[in-house]
C-alpha cells in the first residue's frame, strides 16, 4: 500500500514568503479549464508543502497578472533557446520557480539562485545536475557570481518578482555589478506599475505574508531612465501585462488605454553593452 508523503513545512521569513505566491498563482492557473500558461510540477509542489494556500484565493488580478507576465517571461526564454540552443541562463531569486522544467531542450545550462533556507526546499522537488544548478546565496551577496560557468557565452539574466523589494540603491548596485560582470548579456526583469509603490499592504497577496510587513520599494515610471545610470545598460523593450489575455483582465482591459502605464506590471529587457 503506497503511504502518501508528508507535507514539508514551511518556516519563510519577510520576502522569502513571497516565492509561495507565484507558485499558488501557476497551480491556480493550471487548474483552469483554460489556462494561460499550464505548470502541472507548480500543482505537484502546492500539494507537498504544508502552507495554507487559500489565503490567496480571492486575488483574482494578482493571479492573472502572475499567470501573464509567467507567459510573456516563457516566451522570451524560448525565443532565446530558438536563437542558441545551449544558451545559459541565470534565474536572480528563483523561489520554486519551475520554468527549467517548462522549456529545457536538453542542452542549455541554467543556475537558479537564492538564499540557502530557499535552496533547501527546491532540492525537495528538484534535482541537480550538471545543466541546472542550485546556488544558495543572496542576490547582493555577489559571490554567487564566481560559481557560474559561462564558457565565453553571453548569458540570459532573470529576475522575477524580485526587485520590487530592494532599495534604489541596491538595485543600482545588482545592476552596475551584473553589467561589469557579464558584458554581452541580456536581462528581463519585472518592475511594478508606478502605483504599487508603499501600497504593498493593500495588495491582495503580499498583505498576507512576511507578517504583512513587506513592502514594495522600487519601480521607474519610465524603464528607458535606466540607460542614464551610466553602467552600460541598453533598454532594448517591455511588455505590459495588461496588453495581453485581455479576457481575463475585465474591466481593466477597458481602463488600461487611458492610464496604460499606471496600472499594468511591465517586464523588462535591457541588455549590458560589451
Amino acid at each position: 500500500m503506497n503511504m502518501r508523503q508528508p507535507r514539508i513545512p514551511i518556516n519563510l521569513e519577510g520576502v522569502s514568503e513571497t516565492l509561495l505566491i507565484p507558485l499558488w498563482a501557476r497551480a491556480a492557473e493550471t487548474r483552469r479549464s483554460a489556462p494561460i500558461i499550464r505548470d502541472p510540477k507548480a500543482v505537484e509542489i502546492c500539494d507537498g508543502l504544508d502552507y495554507d494556500f487559500s489565503r490567496f484565493d480571492k486575488a483574482w488580478m494578482a493571479q492573472t497578472g502572475i499567470a501573464v507576465r509567467t507567459k510573456l517571461f516563457d516566451e522570451a526564454v524560448l525565443a532565446r533557446i530558438a536563437e542558441q540552443s545551449d544558451a545559459v541562463f541565470i534565474n536572480l531569486g528563483a523561489g520554486l520557480d519551475t520554468r527549467f522544467e517548462r522549456v529545457d531542450n536538453g542542452k542549455i545550462r541554467w543556475y537558479e539562485v537564492d538564499l540557502p533556507d530557499v535552496i533547501e526546499i527546491r532540492r525537495h522537488f528538484f534535482t541537480e545536475t550538471e545543466r541546472h544548478h542550485f546556488i544558495g546565496r543572496s542576490v547582493t551577496d555577489f559571490a554567487w557570481i564566481e560559481e557560474i560557468y559561462l564558457d565565453d557565452c553571453a548569458p540570459l539574466l532573470i529576475a522575477e518578482g524580485l526587485l520590487m523589494y530592494f532599495d534604489e540603491c541596491d538595485v543600482r548596485a545588482v545592476f552596475e555589478r551584473l553589467a561589469q560582470h557579464f558584458p554581452g548579456a541580456e536581462m528581463l526583469f519585472e518592475i511594478l506599475t508606478p502605483l504599487a509603490v508603499g501600497m504593498s499592504r493593500y495588495d491582495e497577496c503580499v498583505s498576507k505574508v512576511g507578517s504583512g510587513k513587506l513592502a514594495f520599494k522600487w519601480t521607474l515610471h519610465d524603464c528607458k531612465e535606466i540607460e542614464t545610470w551610466n553602467f552600460g545598460i541598453k533598454f532594448c523593450c517591455e511588455w505590459n501585462v495588461l496588453d495581453y489575455c485581455k479576457k481575463r483582465w475585465g474591466y481593466l482591459a477597458f481602463m488600461a488605454p487611458l492610464f496604460f502605464n499606471l496600472l499594468g506590471n511591465r517586464v523588462v529587457r535591457v541588455r549590458f553593452e560589451a
